[in-house]
């Protein structure tokens, strides 16, 4: 079996150096987050902001539908890649790193392209589907425990062939250790294994940050 390279913190620069330039912005809230110490790991990875980037651009993506936003990072590489007519909704429940977020946001110029609401993902989960909502792209990143009930809500928000991508599935490649049976790693698998068992998409598990999964509503 061919091995796939590990990317540390040293390869990650090598990417972002031989690829196109982040933002300014992107640069300063990654030097933000270096500073809080453990909890700069609930930022996504450069590969993956690239990666998300490709996507949105390749296919055109308009609106954007993030759960899950901490200090903003991925919402602002989201909304740098969408053309002038794109939108980005984002929920999260911390006011204190939303706050953060839109400051970041601002400052790039971009705010007029993000809103970002502060509250229960679920409930404004349900309140989109009250209202009909339809999303091209849902980005989940939020809580574990809520994985299943915010992908079971995230396909009924979506277009034909949209995409809902997941973070943080291979939760540091603990899932494929069966001797780890801690109670986090086993709702990552249980929700897997969810995933895997919906006929109603196409599926793939990419290896870049902590592992992603991308769905394409069939």
């Amino acid at each position: 079996m061919i091995k796939s390279i590990e990317i540390d913190e040293n390869l990650e620069n090598y990417i972002s150096n031989n690829s196109y330039d982040l933002h300014p912005v992107q640069k300063e809230i990654i030097k933000h987050n270096n500073s809080l110490g453990e909890i700069k790991k609930m930022q996504i990875s450069v590969t993956q902001a690239y990666f998300m980037q490709l996507l949105i651009k390749s296919k055109n993506l308009k609106k954007i539908l993030e759960i899950g936003t901490f200090t903003g990072y991925s919402a602002l590489s989201m909304a740098l890649a969408v053309k002038d007519d794109g939108f980005i909704t984002c929920v999260d429940k911390n006011k204190n790193t939303s706050d953060i977020a839109k400051t970041f946001f601002k400052k790039a110029k971009i705010d007029n392209k993000i809103n970002l609401i502060v509250g229960s993902a679920l409930e404004q989960l349900n309140i989109l589907s009250e209202r009909s909502e339809k999303f091209d792209l849902i980005f989940i990143d939020a809580d574990k425990e809520n994985y299943i009930k915010y992908y079971d809500m995230s396909y009924k928000l979506l277009t034909k062939d949209g995409l809902i991508i997941i973070d943080n599935v291979l939760w540091k490649g603990d899932v494929a250790n069966y001797n780890k049976i801690d109670r986090m790693t086993n709702i990552i698998r249980d929700f897997n294994t969810y995933v895997k068992n919906d006929s109603k998409v196409e599926k793939y598990i990419l290896p870049i940050g902590d592992g992603v999964t991308v769905c394409r509503k069939i």
